[in-house]
């Protein structure tokens, strides 16, 4: 019986064994995910730093920083895959360590002190304000996501605790190896910052994907399945809370909807600050002595009734302009909406109630904050805001038929209101000219107003013909858009056939300094030969090789004959470059006469370069005819200048490019240039070639295209300003709470 015990306390080697293979394979499946994606990842930003130096050389302020630049083109040309693999090979060995690695210790280390921060190098300081700025915004971003990972890496690993600050795939952890790795190149730190900016865009960006399928694989390994994730309200250090890592894991709790949760939380709240402002409001009137008995109080019917005397009342006057109402006017009917209901009380039962109960108070109060933000709300147009705020009444007897209108995010007549809101939110005038979109909201306020009386469905049948029509300017506007794109897209490809030709050609002249006549065949009409074959064929044809290949020829035939080899070499080489010639310059319209011309004034150079002719200074600044058809995309003046730096260039900080760099398509800007008229434009595409934002109006059609840092220095100046996507509601409701909290804490009141 004893060895029976005994027996039973052995565990199996053979088990302990088939555990530590297992959590091998998880990791090795981590880790072959995270390698082969972080390698993709990494190699399409290599592919964008080339471009982004060369960019910033074209627009170096002196021949040194355009050096710097070159430079360092070069250096990460040379260094890439040594950056690339100690990069990739620091995050292997960090994820295969983790099986092994004791539980970190709790406290953080202390932060250095003055004196130890002095020593720090300037540029190691800078390259930590990179990573630093780099990696805050991504841990909030992607906490869903990575706290399921860490979990889930918790439990492979033997219970320990894994977080962002340890995880070897979390943002941190990846721009610290980045960092690292980063050191195999020895270029400025101007370029580095460069690099560290294009790692942000294009790798931690993206690392949600990564997240995702990291998750899928150990779920269907049947790690921790089941597992629900919840972000706690306030506690913003911490990720969210789980349903635990040990082996219950797998029996969470019922799923909670964030949305509804969130929603109900806020009603909440404001119905216990509600309540504090009234016995708040009791204390200080409390001494007074009540004169009489209290009228009583009246019933839901009675305010319903008096709402619709009121909502009647103002149904038959006229609707107000944008122009013709007074904002501050406005703002005092809806905070005067209790006392006018009070009234209207009072003359439909012979007596005015003093008060009404504080259920149907709170709900008053509460819509009229709703519709004193909507009359704040510089999101919306002016003239949107005097139409939406008519809708007061018929949303104040909705929220008293059911009181769920503030609690249930997807209630119908909240989503009306949302809707009317975020179509709103892009008009203007200009884009609306055949009063489509202005005469629909219209529409649904005057319906609300002379139908609803207590039949709730009607919010979702308004709520579906505004859905309907949406859709149906959408799809219409989406035409507009793409033609916009579309044009957009063709010019980028020019320019950058542009520049890749530029480039190539300057590549290889390098410091020779060439003839005038072949300097000028090559830097026109050979580089619109170029231009033309990467857009038509593509960089990777053989015609782009062959007309590379002339390129170097051409440069070769322009050295001086000094022996008979040379002359040998130079005459073995002509015809071959006047049958490229032709096919060239006939492929980019040059007549047949324009030709000939110049393949004479060639075969007298030619003819100088042998000894067979004297010199002739006269053809030396001879100018190559170009065709009219095809000046625009020779000549370098007809692009788009760059606009000049403004003042708030030059104060723009990181914050504006991060802004930037947030924007997603569908996101509204108001644009409001000094001495111009307002304009909202929507951002409709984000060129992946030039990284360019295209804005459209509300019919698709464009409005402007802006560079990041133009876009960052207006938003600095103030002239941008992005308009929020959250919709109305949420917005309402978070201003709400904010400005009741507030008042609580100062004791006043905030309808005061």
């Amino acid at each position: 019986m004893n060895e029976a015990n005994e027996t039973g306390k052995v565990v199996s080697l053979s088990q302990r064994q088939e555990s530590a293979e297992r959590v091998g394979d998880l990791l090795g499946a981590v880790r072959a995910i995270a390698g082969r994606r972080l390698q993709l990842l990494l190699g399409n930003m290599f592919e964008h730093v080339d471009d982004a130096l060369f960019d910033l050389a074209e627009k170096a302020e002196n021949n040194a920083a355009q050096m710097h630049y070159f430079d360092g083109m070069r250096e990460v040309r040379k260094r890439r895959p040594l950056v690339e693999r100690s990069f990739l090979a620091q995050v292997s060995r960090e994820l295969t360590g983790l099986s092994g690695r004791a539980a970190p210790a709790s406290a953080a280390p202390p932060s250095p002190g003055p004196v130890e921060l002095s020593l720090v190098a300037e540029n190691e300081l800078e390259e930590s304000l990179a990573i630093t700025s780099m990696t805050a915004k991504y841990e909030s971003r992607l906490a869903r996501d990575l706290f399921a990972v860490n979990q889930r890496l918790s439990v492979i690993c033997g219970g320990i605790k894994i977080d962002e600050t340890n995880n070897p795939v979390a943002p941190a952890a990846l721009s610290q190896a980045f960092r690292q790795a980063m050191r195999e190149l020895t270029a400025e730190m101007r370029v580095k910052l460069i690099i560290y900016k294009l790692f942000d865009r294009y790798v931690l960006s993206a690392l949600e994907e990564l997240y995702q399928e990291i998750n899928t694989e150990l779920v269907r390994a049947g790690v921790l399945p089941q597992l629900r994730h919840e972000v706690v309200r306030g506690e913003a250090s911490s990720a969210g809370t789980a349903t635990g890592t040990g082996a219950g894991a797998e029996e969470a709790a019922p799923e909670i909807d964030p949305e509804a949760a969130l929603a109900s939380e806020l009603l909440h709240t404001v119905r216990a600050l509600f309540s504090t402002r009234r016995q708040a409001v009791a204390g200080a009137i409390g001494g007074a002595g009540v004169q009489g008995p209290p009228a009583a109080v009246p019933t839901a019917n009675e305010l319903l009734g008096a709402l619709s005397v009121l909502q009647s009342q103002l149904a038959s006057g006229p609707m107000p302009s944008e122009h013709s109402a007074d904002p501050a006017a406005l703002g005092r009917e809806v905070l005067q909406l209790k006392e006018h209901l009070l009234g209207q009380l009072g003359a439909l039962r012979g007596e005015r109630p003093s008060q009404v109960s504080a259920i149907d108070e709170d709900t008053i109060d509460l819509v009229g904050m709703l519709f004193e933000f909507i009359l704040e709300d510089n999101t919306l147009p002016a003239s949107m805001q005097v139409m939406l705020s008519r809708l007061q009444i018929p949303y104040l007897k909705a929220a008293i038929l059911d009181r769920r209108l503030f609690a249930h995010r997807q209630h119908p007549a909240r989503r009306l209101l949302d809707g009317l809101a975020e179509l709103a939110k892009g008009w203007s005038e200009e884009s609306d000219r055949d009063h489509r979109v202005h005469d629909k909201i219209k529409s649904v306020v005057e319906r609300l107003l002379h139908e609803f009386d207590d039949d709730m469905s009607l919010f979702e049948r308004l709520g579906a013909e505004l859905q309907a029509f949406q859709e149906q300017s959408r799809k219409r506007a989406e035409l507009a858009e793409q033609r916009v794109a579309e044009s957009a897209r063709g010019r980028e490809k020019l320019e950058l056939a542009r520049r890749r030709a530029a480039r190539e050609i300057l590549d290889r002249i390098g410091s020779q300094s060439l003839p005038p006549l072949i300097h000028g065949v090559l830097a026109r009409a050979w580089a619109n030969h170029l231009v033309l074959t990467i857009l038509r064929q593509g960089e990777d044809s053989p015609a782009f090789a062959e007309a590379l290949r002339f390129v170097n020829e051409f440069i070769a035939s322009a050295r001086p004959v000094h022996t008979t080899d040379d002359r040998r070499t130079l005459l073995r080489m002509l015809p071959a470059i006047e049958r490229a010639l032709r096919r060239g310059l006939a492929n980019v319209a040059f007549q047949e006469n324009d030709i000939e011309r110049l393949l004479d004034q060639l075969h007298t150079y030619y003819r100088q370069q042998l000894g067979e002719l004297a010199p002739d200074t006269s053809t030396e600044d001879t100018v190559l005819p170009i065709p009219e058809s095809i000046q625009p995309i020779l000549d370098a003046d007809s692009a788009e200048p760059e606009p000049e730096p403004s003042q708030a260039a030059a104060v723009m900080g990181s914050s504006e490019l991060d802004q930037v760099e947030q924007l997603k398509p569908g996101t509204w800007l108001e644009f409001c240039p000094t001495g111009d008229a307002v304009t909202r434009a929507k951002l409709s595409w984000i060129s992946p070639m030039s990284g360019r934002y295209l804005f459209v109006n509300r019919r698709g059609l464009k409005v402007g295209d802006y560079a990041p840092q133009e876009l960052a220095a207006a938003l600095a100046a103030g002239s941008a300003r992005i308009l929020s996507s959250q919709p109305l509601f949420d917005r309402a409701m978070g201003a709400i709470v904010d400005r009741l909290s507030q008042a609580a804490a100062a004791g006043t009141d905030p309808a005061a």
